[in-house]
């Protein structure tokens, strides 16, 4: 089934440490801070069906002997409004890394090599009344490999 369900989106710089076990992500470690310290959580963003995606390419230059895979993860906001300005803002400027949920109950890594960054993005208002407002950003991963999958026992102990 396609489509993604949410996205957890967290600081690059965040993330203390990554364990795999056969080249799944079993465990993801967060940097404690504060007074007493409190471990760094994910924030999830959910999505109406249909309003998101995630695409990774194979991106290969022959002449200089060089591929990467490039994950593009569109997200599309619903209803302009301040607060979701702000968000947007947020993730605009920030070294962040995601992990999307789709909608066949799998987690995906993205942000692994290099954090992520805006690919491009704005909002619309419609023209007609049944036409959607809201915002749409395209946040873009630059990776060695595809994607990781991240196992489903370790997402609430990240939130």
């Amino acid at each position: 089934m396609g489509g993604i369900k949410r996205v957890l989106v967290a600081n690059a710089d965040d993330i203390a440490g990554i364990t795999f076990t056969d080249d799944i992500i079993t465990t993801i470690s967060m940097v404690a801070a504060g007074t007493p310290p409190v471990s760094a959580t994910f924030k999830e963003y959910y999505f109406r069906p249909g309003t998101g995606s995630m695409t990774s390419e194979y991106q290969v230059d022959e002449a200089a002997g060089s591929q990467y895979v490039q994950t593009l993860l569109a997200l599309a906001f619903s209803r302009m409004e301040t607060s979701k300005r702000l968000e947007i803002t947020a993730l605009a400027i920030a070294d962040c890394v995601a992990i999307v949920e789709d909608n066949n109950g799998k987690y995906w890594y993205l942000g692994f090599n290099n954090p992520l960054h805006l690919n491009a993005g704005g909002g619309e208002s419609g023209t007609a009344r049944s036409d959607r407002n809201g915002y749409t950003i395209t946040l873009q991963d630059d990776s060695i490999e595809l994607p990781f999958e991240v196992s489903s026992s370790i997402i609430s102990g990240l939130l």
